[in-house]
């Protein structure tokens, strides 16, 4: 089927559902990690990839909208320090963000991009959202709360569920073939659960009093100026991941989406879907480069098959016994997932850096990355007017100002 055929076939259902299930352990991931609900997550994800449609007139290939990685460490922390109603106000900015960059490339060109987030900066960006997390990971692994205060289950069969789910996610990684390869995080997942199963440390107890039918529990946001200002700069990461997705898909399809559409419509729909999920309680919606790998794979170039999988996600985020389910995954099993995960967002910041040929040899550069990475890690705050600045957002204001002050490398330190 050509990249062209946009006729909407019955059949294309089938390859849906697959999509869909491709992305689902990546999709419902995030809400688990972060307390935001998984049923809303997927109906915001279906209702975001049909805005996308809409915005981008079908014009680029399957395209699935769900939150990004990148988003875990922030939306944690929202949700810790300002409820879920005001770290939704910090996600609908973060979409808001997306529609200013749209109207920025429609007006200058990428050449913007290149401007104010080069390699440079985006690169130590994505490492400190890896090692922010790291500690996360570790104490669900060890059957702990993400913050190590509480043990949930005993820490010898959590060390084994959680070593039974990351080494079948890596030996899925190394050795499965085409889409079982993109099923590898879904497959973990299943084998920590089943070792959980016979050592008896899943309760169906909130499947057994779920309903069959229920509307989602959507939550509304609620402004505030510490959620805004704290997720903002979060946003630049998955930006840069979205212009990657459509390089990939430009590539593989031999069709210039960057051109038509354009990336700035294309990053418009992710801007809106992004806003429209942070309405209802969901995280934010970015292109899914899960989704991208099995378009490379199958070489199934029909917009109509994602709005298949759309479609699957909102009505599956009606049945309230798929939400009681998904939260009897134990603690464990997910920090297995989370060890590997986390340090491969670290590793594709580096990467970023290596890719771009970055010199850390010049002085300009090693101080850019050096300072990004201490003031996101760090726990440096800086309060101004009132504004509490810190984490990754200080981390990435502080990248990006000094990229543009800062004097070309002259020599080298080494």
């Amino acid at each position: 089927m050509s990249a062209t055929d946009y006729r909407f076939r019955p059949a294309d259902a089938l390859i849906g559902l697959q999509f869909l299930m491709v992305a689902f352990g990546a999709l419902v991931l995030v809400p688990l990690l972060t307390g935001l609900n998984p049923n809303v997550a997927l109906f915001t994800a279906g209702a975001g990839t049909l805005l996308f449609q809409l915005i981008t007139r079908r014009a680029v290939p399957p395209i699935f909208l769900a939150s990004s990685f990148a988003f875990i460490a922030p939306i944690s922390h929202g949700v810790a320090t300002w409820g879920i109603p005001g770290t939704l106000s910090g996600l609908i900015a973060a979409g808001l963000l997306y529609v200013v960059l749209s109207l920025a490339i429609k007006r200058f060109g990428t050449r913007i991009l290149h401007r104010y987030l080069p390699p440079i900066v985006v690169g130590p960006v994505i490492m400190s959202i890896g090692l922010m997390l790291a500690p996360v990971a570790a104490n669900m692994a060890m059957g702990r709360t993400s913050d190590g205060a509480t043990q949930l289950v005993p820490a010898t069969p959590s060390l084994w569920l959680a070593g039974i789910s990351l080494t079948v996610t890596i030996l899925m990684t190394l050795l499965a073939r085409g889409l079982w390869k993109l099923l590898a995080i879904l497959s973990g997942i299943a084998a920590g659960y089943a070792t959980a199963l016979v050592l008896g440390h899943v309760s169906f107890e909130a499947v057994g009093s779920a309903p069959w039918l229920a509307v989602p529990d959507f939550v509304w946001p609620q402004f505030n100026a510490e959620a805004i200002l704290f997720i903002l700069p979060i946003a630049l990461a998955p930006a840069v991941e979205h212009i990657g997705d459509m390089l990939t898909i430009s590539r593989v399809t031999g069709t210039d989406y960057l051109e038509k559409p354009g990336l700035h419509r294309t990053l418009l729909g992710d801007g809106l879907a992004t806003m429209l999920a942070g309405c209802f309680g969901g995280p934010p919606n970015t292109t899914y480069s899960e989704v991208t790998g099995a378009v490379t794979v199958t070489r199934a170039f029909n917009p109509a098959i994602m709005t298949w999988a759309a479609l699957f996600a909102v009505a599956l985020a009606f049945c309230g016994k798929l939400g009681g389910l998904l939260a009897t995954v134990p603690v464990p099993v997910m920090g297995g997932i989370l060890l590997l995960l986390f340090g491969t967002i670290a590793a594709i910041g580096m990467q970023t850096l290596i890719h771009a040929k970055v010199d850390l040899s010049q002085p300009r550069n090693l101080i850019v990355v050096a300072l990004i990475l201490v003031f996101a890690i760090g726990g440096m705050t800086l309060n101004l007017g009132g504004v509490s600045f810190s984490g990754i957002g200080l981390g990435a204001l502080t990248g990006i100002l000094l990229n543009l002050v800062l004097p070309e490398p002259k020599g080298s330190i080494l």
